[in-house]
């Protein structure tokens, strides 16, 4: 049984998500440990900043809640206010609405695909991904194509980093030949800075506390890292900076902001600010020359295609629903396939047995005529014997449905 179990930005506050988050690096121990300790057989999970969520095959999925609230030290009592937990074939449906950007926080963002298909890298690497899970994850990757190519869930700018692009046209007429500071070096600036950069601007500076971080993230786009303790040196070199960090207090202030507009002779400068607390004292958005744009204000942007996005949703939600029955169906499928196997190893053992009986007779010196027609009796009689017998046995509402299934097994015509 295939059961999904997590948190999400719809259930839980981020006080809560943060406690159950899982980092990169614990990922590799947290699947082997729920694997090993026979929690679950198959397992994946997707950990971001909105969600973390346990994909597994397993008999149920107390036991895997028990092994979350364990491993993150969170009391069940906690947890369990904001946990939901869907079995078949809701947690196939979600898995597909998941991926195709129906349950993000942004509808139709294309950022949650990505990392569904990191967190199946990981599971693979992990060496937790059985056949179940492996099939529901490709057939995800599929519907979610699908979702995107047939309906116009990603007709518009649907997420954070795209509305940046966005309103920086506005101010200037293309992004390419802009200088672009990207503050921070987390999921988010990784996300801005691949839209950024995908126009070509001049130049590109990652500012982060971590150099060695910020120096990664800068090699990707040949671009220059720099300390942020030298951030105010730099900040009038730049004509749009982006930040987002975890800073509890504001990076770029009034002063420094008035002082890099006069070193820029009062040259417009773009600022993006995605952090919550802010990065960039409000004030600075007062300034003439500066144009400030906050989590909200993008949002705006992002908000003015949910009209036509949550028409598409409508038949993105039909397709999900048939690609729910199809995978069903291939479940389904194979539950039979143990009795197949079962009834041809049966029949086999018969066969053999037969053959064997058989080249004794012709060895004793048998005719083989005689021995051929004792062999393909023996051998029907055999075969036939335990459904005639369950069948003679069987009485009333048993009896037909027995009668019924023969017909169709054997391609039966009693009345012909």
């Amino acid at each position: 049984m295939i059961f999904t179990l997590g948190i999400n930005h719809h259930s839980a506050p981020l006080a809560i998500r943060e406690r159950v988050a899982f980092g990169a690096d614990k990922l590799p121990h947290a699947l082997s440990e729920l694997t090993r300790a026979h929690v679950a057989r198959e397992v994946a999970i997707l950990s971001t900043c909105n969600r973390t969520e346990i994909y597994c095959s397993a008999d149920a999925p107390e036991a895997v809640i028990d092994w979350l609230s364990a491993y993150h030290q969170v009391t069940r009592d906690e947890l369990l206010p904001y946990l939901y937990t869907h079995d078949q074939p809701a947690a196939i449906r979600h898995a597909f609405r998941v991926a195709s950007g129906l349950d993000s926080m942004v509808i139709g963002e294309p950022q949650i695909l990505g990392q569904v298909k990191d967190a199946v890298r990981a599971a693979e690497e992990a060496g937790t991904l059985g056949t179940q899970l492996h099939k529901l994850f490709q057939r995800a990757f599929s519907v979610a194509k699908e979702v995107r190519s047939t309906t116009a869930i990603g007709a518009n700018i649907v997420s954070m980093a795209a509305a940046g692009v966005h309103l920086a046209e506005r101010i200037f007429e293309s992004v390419a030949g802009q200088r672009i500071l990207f503050i921070g070096a987390g999921e988010m600036i990784e996300l801005c800075a691949a839209h950024f950069c995908a126009q070509q601007p001049k130049a590109v500076t990652i500012a982060n506390r971590t150099l060695e971080r910020g120096r990664a993230l800068a090699e990707r786009y040949g671009g220059q890292a720099i300390r942020l303790d030298d951030l105010a040196e730099h900040l009038p070199q730049h004509d749009i900076v982006v930040s987002c960090t975890a800073s509890p207090l504001p990076i770029i202030g009034l002063g420094m902001a008035e002082r890099a507009i006069k070193m820029r002779r009062h040259r417009p400068m773009f600022i993006v600010d995605l952090a919550v607390p802010r990065d960039v004292e409000e004030e600075v958005g007062e300034l003439d020359d500066i144009f400030l744009y906050t989590v909200d204000d993008l949002a705006q942007v992002v908000e003015s295609g949910l009209e036509s996005r949550q028409a598409a949703v409508v038949e993105a939600e039909a397709i999900i629903g048939q690609r729910v029955d199809d995978f069903l169906g291939w479940l389904q499928a194979r539950d039979t396939v143990p009795v197949i196997r079962a009834l041809r190893d049966s029949a086999e053992r018969m066969r053999r047995h037969e053959l064997e009986h058989a080249h004794k007779l012709l060895a004793k010196g048998e005719a083989p005529e005689k021995v051929l027609e004792q062999l393909a009796l023996r051998l029907t009689n055999k075969l036939l014997h335990a459904p005639t017998q369950t069948l003679n046995a069987a009485e009333g509402a048993e009896r037909q449905h027995l009668q019924g299934a023969a017909e169709r097994l054997f391609h039966l015509h009693p009345g012909d």
